[in-house]
């Protein structure tokens, strides 16, 4: 199973699913919410935290054309790309005293760059991975200046064709970096479940060679739950202190309560999904006692035939397996039985010698 190395956390394989907040834009200009919002991942289970590393200035242009107004049926059509992203960036000043400060709580501290100049400030902060966001994925130069640095990508899929990803991730592994996360993402705020798509999660890990999750823009924490048990190693999901607070990205966040019951579910589920085997534990063996056996159900004289009025499949299991109940019927009886007897081969006229090597309680005689 592959396996990576995140900021000193093992992802891939069997270890646990690396779970992110993503702050976004959820600090709505406020720095100490930005802090505060940190706390309150780490506390709800978090992993990491990611932010975002643009200015307005650096994703887009700063025109009224038609070309750069969102119009896809988004939470922020009307709007120029400029002025959303204007809003909604991450200070950069902020950037290294947020990392010191996640550092601090033991939380994992990345950000998505969008740029070559966000890619070299995230490098003076020392960050461990980098994530590539959906509509970066097309970003050629941008993906070979990151994969370069041989630390972990991440990829978000959500406005990707296959041949996108194809793409994106030769040229990753061209530079040497198979360091890769690809995570099934649906670009839709939010997402309406029909389009989540689950069983990407799996394909993507095994079409394309890599440690598959997912980024989760539905409400709630059922999908992102559901895909622990389709492979899911990373799971991704915005984090807000409360919708309410109002924010770019706010209405298709998590709040903290939410987020801790997320992640209570998908530790439950780990530990729920186990591995391929027919091993019983020490309480199942005991509970095995309970199963079906043959056992004597009425009073039996030596020399009398076993009947289907004197014998039965009963609990608990005791007795000689269920399979021999026609080998018996018609067999005489050795000596006097009363009910409740648990059936024996020395019981039984010409099988006295037989060893019972498969009582289904685990009891040999």
């Amino acid at each position: 199973m592959k396996e990576i190395v995140i900021d000193g956390k093992k992802i891939g394989g069997d270890n646990p699913v690396f779970i992110v907040a993503e702050m976004s834009a959820n600090h709505n200009g406020d720095y100490n919410r930005a802090v505060e919002i940190m706390h309150a991942a780490k506390e709800a289970g978090a992993d990491a935290i990611k932010i975002q590393t643009y200015t307005a200035d650096t994703i887009t242009l700063d025109s009224d054309k038609p070309y750069f107004k969102i119009t896809q049926g988004t939470l922020w059509d009307g709007r120029t790309l400029y002025d959303l992203y204007k809003e909604a960036y991450t200070p950069w000043e902020w950037q290294a005293d947020l990392a010191k400060e996640a550092k601090k709580i033991g939380l994992t501290f990345f950000s998505s760059p969008f740029d070559f100049t966000a890619v070299d400030f995230l490098e003076e902060l020392d960050v461990p991975c980098y994530k590539i966001a959906s509509f970066e994925i097309t970003d050629i130069p941008l993906i070979k200046k990151i994969a370069k640095l041989q630390k972990p990508v991440i990829f978000a899929t959500g406005i990707a064709y296959k041949d996108d990803i194809k793409l994106a991730l030769d040229t990753c592994r061209a530079e040497g970096n198979d360091q890769i996360i690809l995570l099934k993402c649906t670009s839709a705020y939010p997402a309406p479940f029909e389009a989540v798509n689950l069983e990407m999660i799996p394909y993507l890990a095994g079409e394309f060679d890599c440690i598959s999750g997912l980024s989760d823009h539905t409400m709630g924490y059922s999908v992102a739950i559901a895909s622990v048990a389709k492979g899911a190693k990373l799971i991704e999901k915005h984090f807000t202190l409360s919708r309410a607070d109002g924010g770019a990205d706010s209405a298709f966040s998590m709040e903290p309560e939410e987020f801790r019951q997320m992640c209570t579910g998908v530790r439950q589920v780990e530990k729920a999904l186990g591995k391929v085997g027919f091993d019983l534990s020490e309480k199942q063996i005991k509970e095995r006692e309970h199963t079906r056996s043959l056992f004597v159900s009425a009073d039996i004289k030596a020399g009398e035939v076993f009947s289907d009025r004197n014998i039965k499949s009963v609990r608990p299991g005791y007795g000689l397996h269920t399979k021999y109940y026609e080998e018996i019927l018609g067999k005489t009886a050795l000596c006097d039985l009363t009910p409740g007897t648990p059936l024996d081969w020395k019981y039984i006229k010409g099988f006295e010698n037989r060893e019972n090597t498969d009582c289904p309680a685990g009891v040999k005689s």
